[in-house]
């Protein structure tokens, strides 16, 4: 087993470093013979005595599900009529979505028929060898109202950048299925693609010259979170609001920094927040540069226009990766690869002061750190109260996934 591992770590590795400084015209050649090797690798199966761990779909009555006949589904209407504007022609989706047009939204009973008649609930769990757990974690986000300027001054010093032209993204889908939502992010540098700028270059200047800046912000740790956030709403001096959203990111890896304050015994792994890091930020202001330095990921932004529709301008939120508005506290972000996007989700965790959460919610967006099948993050809402309570969120939760009634339960990747 152990021989696998370093052989496939240090394949990854190679083709990161060939990739990254080959020519273009063996690019592809290279892909294909990757793509050999991997699946080559993935023919040896080591000897074990435990299977690996794999995510199932358990089927549940609804009165089984935790706070699901205390929860007031209407609220989490606008959301899922959300869902089903995205869903379109998916045809999974479209027979329970044309039902959902004749429901009284003002009806909390009609709405909770509607789903407990048209829908079938499965607990997510992680099973390995004999042992099942339903217990993951849920943590919180939200959108932040900053200040900010079009002119940098003395005040306004801390740029975001909208999308660069010289931002390369390869779609290894596009070539082979099997690398779905894989991709490669890297600029050219004569006929090589190299990797693109990290956050301590593009904070140092090191970006093409007609990099354009949408706004200034005028404190370090407020964008530095926002590209944490994915978006927000910045009031100009005139105070007009400006939203803007994630337009893509530089292709680095995402680091936590309130991990590494963990590890130089900065911070305790029970206090560690949003809060306590922005704290530890202004009681240090000489070191937190070195330590924003310490995540290379970083985000560009875009104008989000303000909505025209009635739905959209009722549910007032950013826009999730699902591509619709995000409504408070009726939305979480997840792994795309274990949830499918748009799918109702049903979540069973608490809040920070430890009120139950039991909300029914949408699963719309997703975020570098949201990796596995019990893990999600909660969309808490916009403003300084969603803050405090999304940057303390760091919960233990069960999630209930609802699948169209008769249609085939999807199968994890």
């Amino acid at each position: 087993m152990r021989i696998i591992i370093i052989f496939a770590y240090t394949l990854s590795q190679a083709t990161v470093f060939i990739f990254l400084n080959m020519k273009k015209t063996f690019f592809f050649s290279y892909l294909l013979i990757f793509t050999f090797m991997l699946a080559l690798s993935g023919c040896v199966t080591p000897p074990t005595d435990k299977q690996s761990p794999r995510v199932s779909y358990h089927p549940v009555a609804f009165d089984d599900i935790p706070g699901w006949s205390q929860d007031t589904l209407n609220e989490a209407w606008a959301a899922w009529l959300m869902s089903c504007r995205a869903f379109k022609k998916n045809l999974v989706w479209q027979e329970v979505c044309a039902a959902a047009e004749n429901i009284d939204a003002s009806s909390v009973v009609a709405v909770r028929a509607f789903f407990e008649n048209r829908f079938d609930a499965y607990q997510i769990l992680i099973v390995s060898g004999t042992d099942a757990t339903g217990e993951g974690l849920i943590t919180g986000y939200y959108e932040p109202l900053l200040r900010g300027s079009r002119v940098p001054d003395a005040l306004y010093r801390f740029p975001l950048y909208a999308n660069p032209a010289d931002l390369l993204t390869v779609e290894l889908a596009s070539l082979y299925p099997e690398l779905a939502d894989k991709r490669v992010r890297g600029r050219l540098e004569g006929n090589k693609i190299i990797p693109y700028y990290s956050r301590a270059e593009i904070d140092r200047g090191q970006r093409t010259p007609d990099a354009k800046i949408l706004l200034y912000l005028d404190d370090a740790l407020d964008a530095f979170f926002l590209h944490i956030q994915g978006s927000g709403r910045v009031r100009l001096p005139n105070n007009e609001i400006v939203r803007i959203g994630y337009a893509d990111q530089n292709g680095h890896p995402y680091r936590a920094i309130g991990a590494i304050l963990i590890e130089r015994g900065e911070l305790t792994r029970d206090d560690v927040s949003m809060q306590a890091i922005k704290n530890w930020g202004r009681q240090h202001p000489e070191q937190l540069p070195a330590l924003l330095d310490e995540n290379p990921s970083y985000i560009f932004f875009r104008e989000i226009p303000s909505p025209t529709d009635p739905l959209a301008i009722q549910i007032d939120g950013p826009i999730g990766s699902f591509g619709v508005p995000l409504l408070a506290q009726r939305a979480i972000a997840v792994d795309r690869n274990k949830i499918p996007l748009g799918a109702p989700v049903f979540v069973v965790s608490t809040f920070p002061d430890q009120t139950p959460l039991q909300h029914l919610t949408m699963a719309q967006d997703t975020g570098g750190a949201i990796r596995g099948a019990l893990r999600a993050d909660f969309f808490c809402g916009a403003g300084d109260e969603a803050g405090e309570i999304a940057g303390k969120m760091k919960q233990r939760g069960q999630l209930w996934l609802l699948w169209p009634k008769g249609k085939e339960s999807p199968q994890p990747k």
